[in-house]
């Protein structure tokens, strides 16, 4: 095991520079810099603006450039944000916690709802329940996060039921323990909701079809044939089998909730890394 995750963390080291020095280059194609509104500017001088340039390497070719923020990068220095005023990397630390936590609760939120229906699907398949819960799963599927992060905006703003952005109160800092954690389940219902509605889908049609394979199985009949509660044949035994699947892909489903994040982060106002 150590010598295959070591194996692959070799073939990830490649995967990086190339990703790295595409975007790079890209991003040294784009018209301008963070130099530019400073430039603007009548009363910076020119000496000032190439002092800058000398200091940070803009006047040099880009693959210099990237070679020099590769060696920072590689001593765990990021530069410090001129948007924000401060190192890059505890803003980015002050951050990551912020999007780990919303990535986490929409997972709940997908799971809470999907897994429920995805049980009941199969348990009345073919049935007006059926065919209702997918109908409404595949009408959540194809709404973008944007606009459901839209809604969610303006419903704040019209009912004043949830806050509109951020991921605290004002006087959090002054609040309990308990109202600590509640101030922040509150502010992260609408983004969780967000996020996670558009993994119900998928999610709920897994659990059908890996709960049908359940109830069809030979260990299901035995346990009835033993006499048990069809309650517990369906959520003991049956149940158990059938989320396993679910759990194996649980790295893919919250890694695609990490990137969708993004979108959601910046429309919601939520103080995440988007």
């Amino acid at each position: 095991m150590i010598a295959y995750l070591f194996r692959r963390f070799l073939a990830l080291i490649p995967l990086l520079l190339g990703i790295t020095g595409l975007v790079f280059l890209l991003m040294s194609l784009a018209p301008g810099d963070f130099l530019t509104p400073v430039r603007a500017q009548r009363d910076v001088s020119r000496e000032v603006i190439q002092s800058i340039e000398q200091q940070f390497g803009l006047n040099q070719p880009w693959y210099v450039q990237y070679v020099k923020w590769l060696g920072n990068v590689v001593t765990g220095n990021l530069g410090h944000s001129w948007a924000f005023k401060m190192p890059v990397v505890d803003l980015i630390g002050q951050r990551l916690l912020a999007t780990f936590l919303l990535s986490v609760s929409a997972l709940v939120v997908a799971w809470g709802i999907a897994i429920p229906l995805g049980v009941l699907a199969a348990m009345y398949k073919d049935s007006i329940f059926d065919r209702i819960s997918a109908f409404l799963a595949y009408a959540a599927l194809s709404l973008p996060e944007f606009f459901l992060a839209l809604l969610f905006m303006f419903l704040a703003a019209q009912s004043g039921w949830f806050p509109m952005g951020g991921a605290t109160s004002i006087e959090y800092e002054f609040m309990g323990a308990g109202g600590k954690i509640l101030d922040r389940a509150h502010h992260l219902v609408l983004p969780a909701l967000a996020l996670g509605i558009g993994s119900v889908a998928s999610i709920m049609r897994i659990m059908r079809a890996n709960f049908l394979d359940a109830i069809r199985a030979d260990y299901v009949k035995t346990a009835r044939a033993k006499g048990l509660r069809e309650r517990r044949v369906m959520f003991v035994h049956a149940l158990r089998n059938a989320i396993n699947p679910l759990i194996s892909a649980f790295g893919f489903a919250f890694s695609g909730l990490l990137s969708g994040a993004l979108i959601v982060e910046i429309v919601l106002q939520y103080p995440g890394l988007g």
